[in-house]
Protein backbone atom coordinates (compact mmCIF):
# COMPACT_ATOMS: atom_id res chain seq x y z
CA UNK A 1 0.00 0.00 0.00
CA UNK A 2 1.36 3.42 -0.96
CA UNK A 3 0.71 6.64 0.92
CA UNK A 4 -1.70 7.58 -1.91
CA UNK A 5 -3.93 4.55 -1.28
CA UNK A 6 -6.73 5.12 1.25
CA UNK A 7 -6.26 3.11 4.43
CA UNK A 8 -10.01 2.50 4.72
CA UNK A 9 -11.86 1.26 1.67
CA UNK A 10 -15.22 -0.43 2.15
CA UNK A 11 -17.37 -2.65 -0.02
CA UNK A 12 -21.09 -3.15 0.32
CA UNK A 13 -20.54 -6.41 2.23
CA UNK A 14 -18.86 -4.46 5.08
CA UNK A 15 -21.85 -2.19 5.63
CA UNK A 16 -23.42 -2.77 9.04
CA UNK A 17 -26.29 -0.34 8.85
CA UNK A 18 -27.15 3.29 9.37
CA UNK A 19 -26.98 5.89 12.12
CA UNK A 20 -30.28 5.86 14.03
CA UNK A 21 -29.53 8.19 16.96
CA UNK A 22 -26.72 10.51 18.12
CA UNK A 23 -26.10 11.52 21.73
CA UNK A 24 -22.88 13.61 22.04
CA UNK A 25 -20.07 11.02 21.99
CA UNK A 26 -22.36 7.97 21.62
CA UNK A 27 -24.07 6.80 18.45
CA UNK A 28 -26.79 4.19 17.97
CA UNK A 29 -26.47 2.13 14.78
CA UNK A 30 -29.46 0.30 13.35
CA UNK A 31 -27.96 -2.90 11.94
CA UNK A 32 -29.22 -3.91 8.51
CA UNK A 33 -26.72 -6.69 7.75
CA UNK A 34 -27.57 -9.33 10.36
CA UNK A 35 -24.78 -11.59 9.12
CA UNK A 36 -22.17 -9.08 10.32
CA UNK A 37 -23.58 -8.74 13.82
CA UNK A 38 -21.68 -11.72 15.35
CA UNK A 39 -18.40 -10.16 14.12
CA UNK A 40 -19.20 -6.75 15.61
CA UNK A 41 -18.17 -7.73 19.14
CA UNK A 42 -17.72 -5.36 22.04
CA UNK A 43 -14.43 -3.53 21.50
CA UNK A 44 -14.45 -3.81 17.72
CA UNK A 45 -13.98 -0.72 15.55
CA UNK A 46 -16.51 0.79 13.17
CA UNK A 47 -16.34 3.63 10.66
CA UNK A 48 -19.23 6.04 10.13
CA UNK A 49 -19.35 8.05 6.92
CA UNK A 50 -18.54 11.68 7.67
CA UNK A 51 -19.57 14.89 6.00
CA UNK A 52 -17.43 14.12 2.92
CA UNK A 53 -16.49 11.00 1.02
CA UNK A 54 -12.90 11.31 2.35
CA UNK A 55 -13.93 11.38 6.02
CA UNK A 56 -14.94 8.65 8.45
CA UNK A 57 -15.73 8.97 12.15
CA UNK A 58 -14.08 6.08 14.01
CA UNK A 59 -15.87 4.51 16.95
CA UNK A 60 -15.59 1.55 19.29
CA UNK A 61 -18.47 -0.82 19.89
CA UNK A 62 -19.56 -0.78 23.52
CA UNK A 63 -22.86 -2.61 23.30
CA UNK A 64 -24.41 -5.13 20.89
CA UNK A 65 -28.14 -5.91 21.15
CA UNK A 66 -30.70 -8.03 19.36
CA UNK A 67 -34.37 -7.69 20.21
CA UNK A 68 -37.16 -9.74 18.72
CA UNK A 69 -40.47 -8.22 17.72
CA UNK A 70 -43.60 -9.50 16.14
CA UNK A 71 -44.96 -8.09 12.92
CA UNK A 72 -47.55 -8.98 10.37
CA UNK A 73 -46.15 -11.05 7.56
CA UNK A 74 -46.76 -10.28 3.90
CA UNK A 75 -50.11 -11.78 2.78
CA UNK A 76 -49.96 -15.08 0.92
CA UNK A 77 -51.38 -14.54 -2.60
CA UNK A 78 -52.97 -17.96 -2.37
CA UNK A 79 -54.74 -17.15 0.91
CA UNK A 80 -55.06 -13.34 0.92
CA UNK A 81 -57.53 -13.25 3.76
CA UNK A 82 -55.12 -14.93 6.22
CA UNK A 83 -52.46 -12.71 7.86
CA UNK A 84 -49.78 -14.47 9.85
CA UNK A 85 -47.58 -12.99 12.58
CA UNK A 86 -43.84 -13.50 12.23
CA UNK A 87 -40.94 -12.80 14.62
CA UNK A 88 -38.16 -10.55 13.25
CA UNK A 89 -34.96 -9.30 14.90
CA UNK A 90 -34.06 -5.66 15.58
CA UNK A 91 -30.26 -5.49 15.73
CA UNK A 92 -28.41 -2.46 17.09
CA UNK A 93 -24.95 -1.29 18.10
CA UNK A 94 -24.03 1.43 20.58
CA UNK A 95 -20.76 3.05 19.58
CA UNK A 96 -18.43 5.48 21.36
CA UNK A 97 -16.78 7.99 19.04
CA UNK A 98 -12.97 8.08 19.31
CA UNK A 99 -11.57 10.05 16.40
CA UNK A 100 -11.67 11.10 12.77
CA UNK A 101 -9.94 9.51 9.78
CA UNK A 102 -9.43 11.41 6.53
CA UNK A 103 -7.98 9.87 3.40
CA UNK A 104 -7.10 13.41 2.28
CA UNK A 105 -6.45 16.20 4.79
CA UNK A 106 -5.02 19.18 2.94
CA UNK A 107 -1.70 18.01 1.57
CA UNK A 108 -1.53 15.02 3.92
CA UNK A 109 -2.84 11.57 3.00
CA UNK A 110 -4.30 9.07 5.48
CA UNK A 111 -4.46 10.97 8.75
CA UNK A 112 -6.18 9.89 11.97
CA UNK A 113 -6.76 12.39 14.76
CA UNK A 114 -8.34 12.05 18.15
CA UNK A 115 -11.81 13.54 18.60
CA UNK A 116 -14.69 14.10 16.22
CA UNK A 117 -14.80 17.40 14.33
CA UNK A 118 -18.53 16.94 13.73
CA UNK A 119 -21.32 14.66 14.86
CA UNK A 120 -22.50 11.93 12.52
CA UNK A 121 -25.69 12.61 10.63
CA UNK A 122 -28.80 10.45 10.80
CA UNK A 123 -28.90 7.69 8.16
CA UNK A 124 -25.16 7.88 7.47
CA UNK A 125 -23.68 4.50 6.54
CA UNK A 126 -21.71 2.56 9.15
CA UNK A 127 -19.06 -0.04 8.27
CA UNK A 128 -17.28 -2.71 10.30
CA UNK A 129 -13.46 -2.30 10.27
CA UNK A 130 -11.95 -5.77 9.85
CA UNK A 131 -9.52 -7.73 7.73
CA UNK A 132 -7.22 -5.61 5.59
CA UNK A 133 -8.91 -2.39 6.67
CA UNK A 134 -8.18 -3.21 10.32
CA UNK A 135 -4.54 -4.09 9.66
CA UNK A 136 -3.92 -0.92 7.70
CA UNK A 137 -5.74 1.27 10.22
CA UNK A 138 -3.91 -0.13 13.25
CA UNK A 139 -0.62 0.36 11.43
CA UNK A 140 -1.58 3.98 10.85
CA UNK A 141 -1.67 4.79 14.59
CA UNK A 142 2.10 4.96 15.02
CA UNK A 143 2.88 6.01 11.47
CA UNK A 144 3.70 9.65 12.18
CA UNK A 145 6.12 8.88 15.03
CA UNK A 146 9.80 8.92 14.13
CA UNK A 147 12.37 6.60 15.68
CA UNK A 148 13.15 9.17 18.38
CA UNK A 149 9.58 9.03 19.71
CA UNK A 150 8.52 5.41 19.26
CA UNK A 151 7.90 3.42 22.43
CA UNK A 152 6.87 -0.08 21.36
CA UNK A 153 4.97 -1.90 24.10
CA UNK A 154 3.42 -4.91 22.38
CA UNK A 155 0.71 -5.70 19.87
CA UNK A 156 -2.96 -4.78 19.58
CA UNK A 157 -5.39 -7.48 20.68
CA UNK A 158 -7.66 -6.49 17.77
CA UNK A 159 -4.85 -7.08 15.28
CA UNK A 160 -1.82 -8.92 16.64
CA UNK A 161 0.17 -8.22 13.47
CA UNK A 162 0.22 -4.50 14.31
CA UNK A 163 2.70 -3.16 16.87
CA UNK A 164 1.26 -1.07 19.71
CA UNK A 165 3.46 2.02 19.63
CA UNK A 166 3.12 4.92 22.05
CA UNK A 167 4.67 8.35 21.81
CA UNK A 168 7.60 8.08 24.22
CA UNK A 169 7.82 11.84 24.73
CA UNK A 170 4.16 12.23 25.64
CA UNK A 171 4.19 9.08 27.79
CA UNK A 172 6.82 10.50 30.14
CA UNK A 173 6.18 14.24 29.75
CA UNK A 174 2.78 14.26 31.39
CA UNK A 175 3.17 11.57 34.05
CA UNK A 176 1.95 8.01 33.65
CA UNK A 177 0.50 5.25 35.78
CA UNK A 178 0.62 1.46 35.65
CA UNK A 179 -2.24 -0.07 37.62
CA UNK A 180 -3.24 -3.70 38.07
CA UNK A 181 -4.07 -6.37 40.61
CA UNK A 182 -1.32 -8.56 41.98
CA UNK A 183 -0.23 -11.14 39.41
CA UNK A 184 -1.57 -9.16 36.44
CA UNK A 185 1.90 -8.39 35.04
CA UNK A 186 2.80 -4.95 36.47
CA UNK A 187 6.42 -5.80 37.18
CA UNK A 188 6.87 -7.27 33.72
CA UNK A 189 5.36 -4.09 32.27
CA UNK A 190 7.76 -1.89 34.27
CA UNK A 191 10.72 -4.04 33.21
CA UNK A 192 9.63 -3.78 29.57
CA UNK A 193 9.45 0.03 29.73
CA UNK A 194 12.84 0.21 31.44
CA UNK A 195 14.27 -2.10 28.80
CA UNK A 196 12.96 0.15 26.03
CA UNK A 197 14.29 3.26 27.80
CA UNK A 198 17.73 1.69 28.25
CA UNK A 199 18.16 1.78 24.47
CA UNK A 200 18.18 5.58 24.61
CA UNK A 201 21.73 6.88 24.79
CA UNK A 202 21.17 9.16 27.79
CA UNK A 203 18.11 7.72 29.54
CA UNK A 204 17.63 8.96 33.09
CA UNK A 205 15.22 6.91 35.25
CA UNK A 206 15.25 6.31 39.01
CA UNK A 207 13.24 3.32 40.25
CA UNK A 208 11.91 3.17 43.80
CA UNK A 209 12.23 -0.59 44.33
CA UNK A 210 10.35 -1.51 47.48
CA UNK A 211 10.95 -5.27 47.45
CA UNK A 212 14.23 -5.75 45.61
CA UNK A 213 12.44 -7.26 42.61
CA UNK A 214 14.25 -5.19 39.96
CA UNK A 215 17.75 -6.21 41.08
CA UNK A 216 17.82 -8.60 38.11
CA UNK A 217 18.02 -5.63 35.72
CA UNK A 218 21.39 -4.73 37.23
CA UNK A 219 22.61 -8.32 37.65
CA UNK A 220 20.69 -10.52 35.20
CA UNK A 221 20.71 -14.20 36.14
CA UNK A 222 21.86 -16.70 33.55
CA UNK A 223 19.19 -19.15 32.43
CA UNK A 224 20.02 -22.81 32.00
CA UNK A 225 22.26 -23.33 29.01
CA UNK A 226 22.59 -19.67 28.07
CA UNK A 227 24.70 -16.64 28.86
CA UNK A 228 23.22 -14.00 31.17
CA UNK A 229 21.73 -11.00 29.34
CA UNK A 230 23.55 -7.67 29.47
CA UNK A 231 22.64 -5.51 32.47
CA UNK A 232 20.52 -2.44 31.67
CA UNK A 233 20.63 -0.69 35.05
CA UNK A 234 22.85 0.29 37.96
CA UNK A 235 21.81 -0.71 41.45
CA UNK A 236 21.82 1.27 44.67
CA UNK A 237 20.29 0.57 48.04
CA UNK A 238 19.30 2.64 51.02
CA UNK A 239 21.84 1.48 53.59
CA UNK A 240 20.55 -1.14 56.03
CA UNK A 241 21.72 -2.01 59.54
CA UNK A 242 24.34 -4.37 58.12
CA UNK A 243 25.87 -1.67 55.94
CA UNK A 244 26.80 0.87 58.61
CA UNK A 245 30.24 -0.40 59.63
CA UNK A 246 31.57 -1.09 56.12
CA UNK A 247 29.23 0.59 53.63
CA UNK A 248 29.30 -1.03 50.18
CA UNK A 249 29.99 1.19 47.20
CA UNK A 250 26.35 1.23 46.13
CA UNK A 251 24.90 2.11 49.56
CA UNK A 252 23.02 5.40 49.79
CA UNK A 253 22.74 7.45 52.96
CA UNK A 254 20.21 10.21 53.62
CA UNK A 255 21.79 12.09 56.55
CA UNK A 256 19.52 13.88 59.00
CA UNK A 257 20.80 17.26 57.82
CA UNK A 258 19.21 16.67 54.39
CA UNK A 259 15.75 16.72 55.96
CA UNK A 260 13.98 20.03 56.10
CA UNK A 261 12.45 21.30 59.31
CA UNK A 262 9.00 19.77 58.79
CA UNK A 263 10.34 16.38 57.70
CA UNK A 264 12.56 16.09 60.76
CA UNK A 265 9.84 17.20 63.16
CA UNK A 266 7.33 14.79 61.64
CA UNK A 267 9.53 11.92 62.86
CA UNK A 268 10.60 13.33 66.25
CA UNK A 269 7.93 15.73 67.49
CA UNK A 270 4.80 14.55 69.30
CA UNK A 271 2.22 17.17 68.35
CA UNK A 272 0.03 16.17 71.29
CA UNK A 273 2.76 17.12 73.78
CA UNK A 274 1.88 20.41 75.50
CA UNK A 275 5.51 21.48 75.08
CA UNK A 276 5.55 20.71 71.32
CA UNK A 277 5.73 24.40 70.29
CA UNK A 278 8.72 24.98 72.59
CA UNK A 279 10.47 21.86 71.31
CA UNK A 280 9.95 22.85 67.67
CA UNK A 281 11.16 26.38 68.37
CA UNK A 282 14.41 25.34 70.03
CA UNK A 283 15.10 22.68 67.41
CA UNK A 284 14.69 25.24 64.62
CA UNK A 285 16.86 27.82 66.33
CA UNK A 286 19.72 25.44 67.05
CA UNK A 287 19.71 23.81 63.60
CA UNK A 288 19.98 27.21 61.95
CA UNK A 289 22.82 28.23 64.27
CA UNK A 290 24.72 24.98 63.63
CA UNK A 291 24.36 25.28 59.87
CA UNK A 292 25.54 28.87 59.98
CA UNK A 293 28.59 27.86 62.01
CA UNK A 294 29.34 25.00 59.60
CA UNK A 295 29.47 27.42 56.66
CA UNK A 296 32.08 29.58 58.40
CA UNK A 297 33.93 31.98 56.14
CA UNK A 298 34.63 29.50 53.34
CA UNK A 299 31.09 29.78 51.95
CA UNK A 300 30.20 33.39 52.62
CA UNK A 301 27.90 33.60 49.58
CA UNK A 302 25.76 30.69 50.86
CA UNK A 303 25.86 32.04 54.40
CA UNK A 304 24.27 35.28 53.26
CA UNK A 305 21.09 33.62 51.96
CA UNK A 306 20.73 30.12 53.44
CA UNK A 307 17.68 29.03 55.47
CA UNK A 308 17.04 26.42 58.14
CA UNK A 309 15.95 24.02 55.36
CA UNK A 310 19.16 24.37 53.31
CA UNK A 311 21.03 21.01 53.11
CA UNK A 312 24.15 21.95 55.07
CA UNK A 313 25.92 19.32 57.20
CA UNK A 314 26.18 19.68 60.97
CA UNK A 315 26.87 17.24 63.82
CA UNK A 316 23.90 15.62 65.52
CA UNK A 317 25.88 15.45 68.76
CA UNK A 318 26.16 19.24 68.74
CA UNK A 319 22.38 19.57 68.32
CA UNK A 320 21.74 17.20 71.23
CA UNK A 321 24.24 19.12 73.36
CA UNK A 322 22.47 22.44 72.70
CA UNK A 323 19.05 20.94 73.43
CA UNK A 324 20.31 19.34 76.63
CA UNK A 325 21.79 22.65 77.76
CA UNK A 326 18.42 24.35 77.20
CA UNK A 327 16.65 21.58 79.05
CA UNK A 328 18.87 21.79 82.14
CA UNK A 329 19.78 25.47 82.40
CA UNK A 330 18.10 27.38 85.19
CA UNK A 331 17.09 30.99 84.97
CA UNK A 332 18.36 33.83 87.14
CA UNK A 333 15.90 35.54 89.48
CA UNK A 334 16.17 38.33 92.04
CA UNK A 335 16.74 35.88 94.85
CA UNK A 336 18.82 33.31 93.01
CA UNK A 337 18.23 30.51 90.48
CA UNK A 338 14.71 29.97 89.18
CA UNK A 339 13.24 27.49 86.69
CA UNK A 340 14.67 28.22 83.24
CA UNK A 341 12.61 29.19 80.22
CA UNK A 342 13.20 25.78 78.59
CA UNK A 343 14.03 23.68 81.64
CA UNK A 344 12.42 20.21 81.54
CA UNK A 345 10.34 21.18 78.50
CA UNK A 346 12.55 19.39 75.99
CA UNK A 347 13.06 16.08 77.82
CA UNK A 348 10.67 14.00 75.71
CA UNK A 349 11.91 15.52 72.47
CA UNK A 350 15.54 14.75 73.36
CA UNK A 351 14.60 11.20 74.37
CA UNK A 352 12.80 10.54 71.09
CA UNK A 353 15.67 12.00 69.07
CA UNK A 354 18.25 9.90 70.94
CA UNK A 355 16.13 6.76 70.51
CA UNK A 356 15.97 7.29 66.74
CA UNK A 357 19.69 8.05 66.57
CA UNK A 358 20.61 4.84 68.42
CA UNK A 359 18.30 2.57 66.41
CA UNK A 360 20.42 0.88 63.72
CA UNK A 361 17.37 0.59 61.46
CA UNK A 362 17.63 4.35 61.03
CA UNK A 363 21.40 4.22 60.56
CA UNK A 364 21.14 5.42 56.94
CA UNK A 365 19.91 8.70 58.43
CA UNK A 366 21.51 9.11 61.86
CA UNK A 367 24.74 7.09 61.46
CA UNK A 368 26.11 8.16 58.08
CA UNK A 369 29.84 7.73 57.31
CA UNK A 370 32.19 10.51 58.37
CA UNK A 371 32.50 11.65 54.76
CA UNK A 372 28.81 12.63 54.81
CA UNK A 373 29.66 15.57 57.06
CA UNK A 374 31.87 17.08 54.37
CA UNK A 375 30.47 19.99 52.39
CA UNK A 376 31.17 18.40 48.95
CA UNK A 377 29.62 15.02 49.80
CA UNK A 378 26.10 15.94 48.65
CA UNK A 379 27.13 16.96 45.13
CA UNK A 380 28.94 13.64 44.65
CA UNK A 381 25.87 11.66 45.74
CA UNK A 382 23.54 13.59 43.45
CA UNK A 383 25.95 13.23 40.52
CA UNK A 384 25.94 9.45 40.91
CA UNK A 385 22.16 9.47 40.48
CA UNK A 386 21.51 12.25 37.96
CA UNK A 387 24.73 12.25 35.95
CA UNK A 388 26.34 8.82 36.27
CA UNK A 389 28.70 9.30 33.34
CA UNK A 390 29.07 7.41 30.07
CA UNK A 391 30.50 4.31 31.78
CA UNK A 392 27.38 3.70 33.88
CA UNK A 393 23.72 3.03 33.15
CA UNK A 394 21.11 5.76 32.96
CA UNK A 395 18.57 3.57 34.75
CA UNK A 396 19.13 3.44 38.50
CA UNK A 397 17.40 0.86 40.72
CA UNK A 398 17.22 2.09 44.32
CA UNK A 399 16.36 -0.68 46.79
CA UNK A 400 14.23 0.58 49.71
CA UNK A 401 13.48 -2.89 51.09
CA UNK A 402 15.45 -2.40 54.34
CA UNK A 403 13.89 0.96 55.22
CA UNK A 404 11.58 0.67 58.28
CA UNK A 405 7.95 0.95 57.20
CA UNK A 406 7.17 3.71 59.73
CA UNK A 407 9.60 6.12 58.05
CA UNK A 408 9.41 4.79 54.49
CA UNK A 409 7.16 7.67 53.33
CA UNK A 410 9.42 10.43 54.63
CA UNK A 411 12.55 8.68 53.31
CA UNK A 412 11.03 8.28 49.84
CA UNK A 413 9.84 11.89 50.02
CA UNK A 414 13.24 13.26 51.06
CA UNK A 415 14.97 11.27 48.33
CA UNK A 416 12.58 12.56 45.64
CA UNK A 417 12.54 16.12 46.97
CA UNK A 418 16.34 16.34 47.04
CA UNK A 419 16.71 15.37 43.37
CA UNK A 420 13.75 17.51 42.34
CA UNK A 421 15.17 20.54 44.16
CA UNK A 422 18.51 20.11 42.41
CA UNK A 423 16.68 20.03 39.07
CA UNK A 424 14.57 23.04 40.11
CA UNK A 425 17.62 25.20 40.88
CA UNK A 426 19.62 24.10 37.83
CA UNK A 427 20.02 26.43 34.85
CA UNK A 428 17.01 25.65 32.57
CA UNK A 429 19.01 25.06 29.41
CA UNK A 430 21.30 22.55 31.18
CA UNK A 431 18.60 20.32 32.68
CA UNK A 432 18.39 16.69 31.60
CA UNK A 433 14.88 15.30 32.17
CA UNK A 434 14.46 12.31 34.47
CA UNK A 435 11.65 10.05 35.69
CA UNK A 436 10.79 8.63 39.11
CA UNK A 437 9.26 5.15 38.85
CA UNK A 438 7.21 4.89 42.07
CA UNK A 439 6.74 1.15 42.51
CA UNK A 440 4.20 0.04 45.15
CA UNK A 441 3.08 3.68 45.41
CA UNK A 442 0.29 2.87 47.86
CA UNK A 443 2.94 2.21 50.54
CA UNK A 444 4.16 5.82 50.69
CA UNK A 445 1.70 7.91 48.65
CA UNK A 446 -1.59 7.24 50.46
CA UNK A 447 -4.88 9.08 50.16
CA UNK A 448 -4.36 12.37 52.02
CA UNK A 449 -7.28 11.85 54.41
CA UNK A 450 -5.69 8.58 55.60
CA UNK A 451 -2.13 9.91 55.92
CA UNK A 452 -0.33 10.50 59.20
CA UNK A 453 2.20 13.28 59.81
CA UNK A 454 5.10 11.31 58.30
CA UNK A 455 3.15 10.25 55.19
CA UNK A 456 1.91 13.80 54.58
CA UNK A 457 5.50 14.99 54.20
CA UNK A 458 6.07 12.49 51.39
CA UNK A 459 2.73 13.39 49.83
CA UNK A 460 3.66 17.07 49.79
CA UNK A 461 6.90 16.30 47.91
CA UNK A 462 5.35 14.00 45.32
CA UNK A 463 2.22 16.10 44.82
CA UNK A 464 4.45 19.08 44.13
CA UNK A 465 6.31 17.05 41.50
CA UNK A 466 3.00 15.86 40.02
CA UNK A 467 1.74 19.44 39.71
CA UNK A 468 4.92 21.26 38.71
CA UNK A 469 7.51 18.68 37.63
CA UNK A 470 6.73 18.83 33.92
CA UNK A 471 8.04 22.41 33.78
CA UNK A 472 11.41 21.33 35.14
CA UNK A 473 11.86 18.02 33.36
CA UNK A 474 10.80 15.70 36.21
CA UNK A 475 8.09 13.11 35.64
CA UNK A 476 6.39 10.33 37.61
CA UNK A 477 5.52 6.77 36.61
CA UNK A 478 3.19 5.61 39.39
CA UNK A 479 2.84 1.83 39.83
CA UNK A 480 0.31 0.27 42.20
CA UNK A 481 -1.93 -2.73 42.72
CA UNK A 482 -4.35 -0.66 44.84
CA UNK A 483 -5.20 2.63 43.08
CA UNK A 484 -7.93 3.22 45.66
CA UNK A 485 -5.18 3.64 48.28
CA UNK A 486 -3.06 6.07 46.22
CA UNK A 487 -3.29 9.86 46.45
CA UNK A 488 -6.08 11.12 44.19
CA UNK A 489 -4.11 14.30 43.51
CA UNK A 490 -1.16 12.36 42.09
CA UNK A 491 -3.27 9.98 40.00
CA UNK A 492 -5.35 12.84 38.62
CA UNK A 493 -2.18 14.47 37.28
CA UNK A 494 -1.32 11.35 35.24
CA UNK A 495 -2.29 11.71 31.58
CA UNK A 496 -1.29 8.22 30.47
CA UNK A 497 -2.45 4.90 31.86
CA UNK A 498 -1.48 1.28 31.37
CA UNK A 499 -4.25 -0.53 33.19
CA UNK A 500 -3.88 -4.27 33.67
CA UNK A 501 -6.45 -6.59 35.20
CA UNK A 502 -8.30 -4.99 38.14
CA UNK A 503 -10.80 -7.13 40.01
CA UNK A 504 -11.59 -4.94 43.02
CA UNK A 505 -14.68 -2.73 42.66
CA UNK A 506 -13.13 0.17 44.59
CA UNK A 507 -10.03 0.15 42.40
CA UNK A 508 -12.13 0.02 39.24
CA UNK A 509 -14.24 2.96 40.41
CA UNK A 510 -11.15 5.06 41.10
CA UNK A 511 -9.88 4.41 37.57
CA UNK A 512 -13.29 5.23 36.07
CA UNK A 513 -13.34 8.60 37.84
CA UNK A 514 -9.99 9.43 36.26
CA UNK A 515 -11.29 8.82 32.73
CA UNK A 516 -13.66 10.83 30.53
CA UNK A 517 -17.25 9.55 30.54
CA UNK A 518 -16.88 8.53 26.90
CA UNK A 519 -14.30 5.89 27.90
CA UNK A 520 -16.29 4.40 30.79
CA UNK A 521 -17.44 1.46 28.70
CA UNK A 522 -13.87 0.69 27.61
CA UNK A 523 -13.01 0.05 31.28
CA UNK A 524 -15.83 -2.45 31.82
CA UNK A 525 -13.55 -5.23 30.62
CA UNK A 526 -10.85 -4.68 33.27
CA UNK A 527 -11.67 -7.85 35.27
CA UNK A 528 -11.49 -9.92 32.06
CA UNK A 529 -8.00 -8.95 30.92
CA UNK A 530 -5.53 -11.80 30.64
CA UNK A 531 -2.16 -11.70 32.40
CA UNK A 532 0.09 -9.44 30.34
CA UNK A 533 -2.80 -7.61 28.71
CA UNK A 534 -3.48 -3.95 29.38
CA UNK A 535 -5.61 -1.03 28.32
CA UNK A 536 -3.42 1.79 27.02
CA UNK A 537 -5.10 5.17 27.28
CA UNK A 538 -3.95 8.76 27.29
CA UNK A 539 -2.01 11.37 25.37
CA UNK A 540 0.69 8.93 24.28
CA UNK A 541 -1.59 7.03 21.89
CA UNK A 542 -4.25 8.26 19.51
CA UNK A 543 -6.70 5.42 20.10
CA UNK A 544 -7.56 3.81 23.47
CA UNK A 545 -6.53 0.23 22.89
CA UNK A 546 -6.32 -3.17 24.47
CA UNK A 547 -2.80 -4.43 23.94
CA UNK A 548 -0.79 -7.55 24.69
CA UNK A 549 2.50 -6.50 26.25
CA UNK A 550 5.77 -7.86 24.95
CA UNK A 551 7.84 -9.96 27.34
CA UNK A 552 10.97 -8.23 28.67
CA UNK A 553 14.29 -9.89 28.01
CA UNK A 554 15.19 -9.69 31.72
CA UNK A 555 12.44 -10.86 34.03
CA UNK A 556 11.96 -9.12 37.40
CA UNK A 557 12.30 -11.14 40.59
CA UNK A 558 8.54 -11.21 41.12
CA UNK A 559 7.37 -14.27 39.26
CA UNK A 560 4.32 -15.96 40.72
CA UNK A 561 5.34 -19.23 42.38
CA UNK A 562 3.76 -22.49 41.25
CA UNK A 563 2.50 -23.62 44.64
CA UNK A 564 0.92 -26.90 43.57
CA UNK A 565 3.81 -28.00 41.37
CA UNK A 566 6.50 -27.03 43.89
CA UNK A 567 4.69 -28.82 46.71
CA UNK A 568 5.01 -31.95 44.62
CA UNK A 569 8.66 -31.48 43.70
CA UNK A 570 10.56 -29.50 46.38
CA UNK A 571 10.92 -29.98 50.08
CA UNK A 572 11.61 -27.01 52.39
CA UNK A 573 15.29 -26.11 52.68
CA UNK A 574 16.19 -26.30 56.39
CA UNK A 575 19.55 -24.56 55.93
CA UNK A 576 17.88 -21.68 54.13
CA UNK A 577 15.39 -21.27 56.99
CA UNK A 578 18.23 -21.09 59.53
CA UNK A 579 20.08 -18.57 57.38
CA UNK A 580 16.92 -16.48 57.12
CA UNK A 581 16.61 -16.40 60.90
CA UNK A 582 20.12 -15.00 61.15
CA UNK A 583 19.33 -12.49 58.41
CA UNK A 584 16.29 -11.43 60.44
CA UNK A 585 18.48 -10.90 63.47
CA UNK A 586 21.01 -8.90 61.47
CA UNK A 587 18.24 -6.87 59.84
CA UNK A 588 20.19 -7.01 56.59
CA UNK A 589 19.05 -8.34 53.23
CA UNK A 590 22.35 -8.16 51.40
CA UNK A 591 21.57 -11.32 49.44
CA UNK A 592 18.69 -9.49 47.74
CA UNK A 593 20.62 -6.33 47.03
CA UNK A 594 23.42 -8.40 45.57
CA UNK A 595 26.09 -6.72 47.69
Amino acid sequence: MTSETPVLSFEAASKLGKVAAVDTSRVLIAVENAALLPRAAVGSLVAIQGSTAQEFLIGMTERVTRQLREQTAQPDPMVPTTLEVEVVPDDALRVTLLGTYRSVDGTVRNRFKRGADSFPQIDRDCFLIEGGNLQRFMGLLGKELDDKQRLELGTFVLDQTAAAIANGDKFFQRHASILGSTGSGKSWCVSLILERASARKHSNIIVFDMHGEYASLAKPPATSGSVAPTAIASQFKIAGPGDLDKPPANALFLPYWLLNREEMLSMILDRSDQNAPNQASRFTSHVRTLKEAALGTAHADVKATFTVDSPIPYKLADLLAHLTTDNTTKGVGKNGPVKGDWEDKLTRFITRLEAKAEDRRYGFMFKPPAAALEYDWLAKQVLSLLSPGASKHGIKIVDFSEVPSDVLPVVAGVFARLLYDVQFWMEPEKRTPFVFVCDEAHLYLPVKEDADAVEKQALYCFERIAKEGRKYGVSLLVVSQRPSDVSRTILSQCNNFLILRLTNDQDQNVVRRLMPDSLASVLDGLPLLDTGEALLLGDAILLPARIRLNMPKIAPLSQTRDFWREWGEREPDGAAVKAAVETLRRQSRGFIAGV
